[in-house]
């Protein structure tokens, strides 16, 4: 395990961890923000795994997942 494997997890879930408040609350980002963000973060996901940082790839997965939550509760207003 490399060093930046770790620290790319660590920032993952940070991030992963601030959009609870969004997912859970009333007030959502708007769609284009959760398009973009939800896409780049898939293609990063993608990217760490064929790099083999495994835990950046899982860390990277859900938070483009919360994106694309976040898409999808405001798609449903």
């Amino acid at each position: 395990m490399i060093w930046q494997d770790v620290v790319l997890m660590i920032g993952g879930f940070v991030f992963s961890i601030a959009l609870i408040p969004s997912i859970r609350g009333k007030q959502k980002p708007a769609k284009s923000s959760c398009l973009l963000t939800g896409s780049a973060l898939t293609v990063y996901s993608i990217v760490y795994f064929t790099l083999g940082l495994w835990l950046a790839c899982v860390s990277g997965v859900l938070t483009a997942l919360a994106w694309w939550i976040l898409l999808f509760q405001r798609r449903e207003k």
